[in-house]
């Protein structure tokens, strides 16, 4: 089902401190809705998916420039994104391999850059579902994992927006590049 993921979208730009347009990196973009919509917006996006059809599709669609790469063997540029946008894409590393690819993700970003992050929430179980992986943090393992890499949580939120808390299967965190590994305040 397509849900309204301007919500997630919005989530991301307004926390991105840089001057438009933002350079952004659509981590696990699909077919391109999302690329579509940055831009639109006027900003420049980049796609990444492991899936080879949604890169063919999401290419054509979209007319963005999409990587093809697996979450597990990135190739990423170095202090390039002014925002990484990971909607329903993270859950599927292995949490063994999410320091690795997070820590990835961060190196991407540009200091002060923003990562958002949508998942299907849980009580950490992890396994195959079907023939997808998939890890389902709660918020409290999801946050020590994403803040051991460096990132300094923003907000974060459930969804969809409006309902009970057990109706919300998803959980949506959004971080910013904190300091670099050495403990210095990265300055830009």
């Amino acid at each position: 089902a397509d849900h309204d993921v301007s919500q997630n979208r919005q989530a991301l730009l307004r926390h991105i401190t840089a001057v438009p347009p933002f350079r952004i990196l659509d981590f696990g973009c699909g077919p391109g809705r999302d690329l579509k919509a940055f831009t639109q917006m006027g900003h420049v996006a980049i796609g990444l998916d492991g899936t080879h059809e949604f890169v063919d599709m999401a290419r054509h669609d979209s007319g963005c420039e999409v990587w093809h790469q697996n979450f597990l063997a990135l190739d990423l540029p170095l202090d390039a994104f002014d925002g990484v946008f990971a909607n329903a894409s993270l859950f599927h590393v292995p949490a063994a391999e999410l320091p690795r690819v997070l820590g990835q993700l961060y190196a991407s970003l540009k200091p002060d850059g923003v990562l958002f992050c949508s998942n299907p929430r849980g009580q950490n179980q992890e396994g195959w579902y079907g023939d997808r992986y998939g890890v389902h943090h709660d918020l409290q393992s999801w946050t020590r994992i994403v803040s051991a890499v460096g990132f300094v949580e923003i907000e974060h939120y459930y969804r969809p927006a409006g309902l009970p808390r057990e109706q919300q299967p998803w959980l949506a965190t959004v971080w910013r590049k904190g300091h670099d590994s050495f403990g210095r305040e990265s300055s830009r």
